[in-house]
C-alpha cells in the first residue's frame, strides 16, 4: 500500500513511532506472507480495526534493522529526507490485519505483505524477514483516527466491497469486524488461484473471487474490464442505503466507483475509495505526489 498525504504527515497526538520486532512469518498463499510483530512499545498501539493503516520504515538492502536519525515528531521527517539514498529506510504504508493481546499479556500485530519479487523493496524485505529483525513504524496511539477509512453511516443497510490483493488484508479485517447478519456483496481480485484465502465473517457475505488469469501483473485495460465484467453480471440484494468500500489499484478503483455511482445508482457520498497503488507509477513517485499534495482526492463527493 502506497503512503498517502495523511499517512506521510508528521505524527500528532493520534500517531507515534513504534518499534516492531519480527516474531514469526507464515505463508498464506502464492502471493501472501503474514509477518507477526511484537515489542514492548505495542502496549500503547491502538488499532482502530477495519482498514487501519500505518507507515512502515524498512531498512535498505544489506541492513538488518531500521535506523532513523530522529523519531521526534517535529524533526523526524526532515532528518529522514536528508539521509543518503543508500542509507535511507524505505517508507511504505500497510494495513493492520490484526492486533491482539496474548495469554501471556504481550501484544502482537499481524501485517500481510504481497510478495512479487525482489525489485519492490517491501516485497524483498518481507521475503527475507526473520525472527529478531526490527523495523520502525508510525502507527495509531488512539483507536479513533483518520487512518481508518471504513466509516459506514449509521443508516447503512448493506455493504458493497471491491479489493485487489494489496487491499485484501484490509477487506478481510473489515469482514471479521462487521456485525452478524450484515448483508455484504464483495469482489476480491487476486493474481493466482491459490490466493483465494479462507475468510471468516459473522456477516451474510457473498464473495466473488476474480483471478487475473492471462492479464499478468498489470493487465491495463484488460484487467479493468475483467473486474467490471464480474460486477456488471452480478445481482445485488435490495438496499435503501448501501455503503461501498473500494481499494486497490487507483485506475481500477476509479472505474469500479463509476460503475457503482453511474450504473448502480449508489450515492457517491456513500462510496469510500482509496488507491493503494497506481499502474505505471513507482511507489517513490506516488510518495512524492503525496508530499506535494498532488494525490487524487478520496473525498466521497469528488467527481473522480
Amino acid at each position: 500500500m502506497t503512503a498517502t498525504a495523511s499517512d506521510a504527515a508528521a505524527p500528532t497526538a493520534h500517531f507515534r513511532f513504534f518499534a516492531l520486532d519480527v516474531l514469526r512469518t507464515r505463508r498464506l498463499g502464492h502471493s501472501f506472507l503474514r509477518v507477526t510483530f511484537g515489542g514492548e512499545s505495542l502496549a500503547d498501539f491502538r488499532s482502530g480495526g477495519f482498514d487501519q493503516s500505518l507507515s512502515l520504515f524498512l531498512p535498505p538492502a544489506g541492513q538488518e534493522h531500521t535506523r532513523l536519525p530522529s523519531t521526534d515528531e517535529d524533526t523526524w521527517f526532515a532528518a529522514w529526507r536528508a539521509m543518503p539514498d543508500e542509507e535511507r529506510p524505505v517508507m511504505r504504508s500497510y494495513t493492520v490485519r490484526e492486533q491482539r493481546r496474548t495469554p501471556e499479556g504481550t501484544d502482537e500485530v499481524d501485517i500481510d505483505f504481497v510478495l512479487h519479487g525482489d525489485a519492490p523493496p517491501a516485497s524483498r524485505w518481507a521475503g527475507r524477514a526473520v525472527t529478531g529483525r526490527r523495523i520502525l513504524a508510525i502507527g495509531p496511539a488512539v483507536a479513533q483516527n483518520k487512518s481508518v477509512r471504513f466509516q459506514p453511516p449509521p443508516a447503512t443497510d448493506a455493504i458493497w466491497m471491491y479489493a485487489d490483493e494489496t487491499a485484501l488484508p484490509a477487506a478481510a479485517a473489515i469482514l471479521e469486524a462487521l456485525p452478524a447478519g450484515t448483508p455484504v456483496r464483495a469482489w476480491f481480485e487476486v493474481p493466482h488461484e491459490d490466493d483465494r484465502l479462507a475468510l471468516t465473517t459473522p456477516a451474510d457475505a457473498d464473495i466473488t473471487w476474480i483471478v487475473r488469469a492471462g492479464t499478468g501483473a498489470g493487465g491495463g485495460r484488460e484487467r479493468v474490464e475483467q473486474v467490471l465484467g464480474a460486477l456488471r453480471t452480478a445481482a445485488l440484494p435490495a438496499a435503501e442505503a448501501p455503503y461501498a468500500w473500494l481499494a486497490g489499484e487507483a485506475g481500477t478503483v476509479r472505474a469500479v466507483r463509476r460503475h457503482f455511482v453511474q450504473e448502480r445508482g449508489v450515492d457517491r457520498r456513500a462510496v469510500r475509495f482509496t488507491g493503494y497503488w497506481r499502474l505505471g507509477a513507482s511507489e517513490e513517485q506516488l510518495l512524492a505526489e503525496a508530499y506535494a499534495g498532488q494525490a487524487p482526492s478520496e473525498d466521497p463527493t469528488s467527481d473522480l
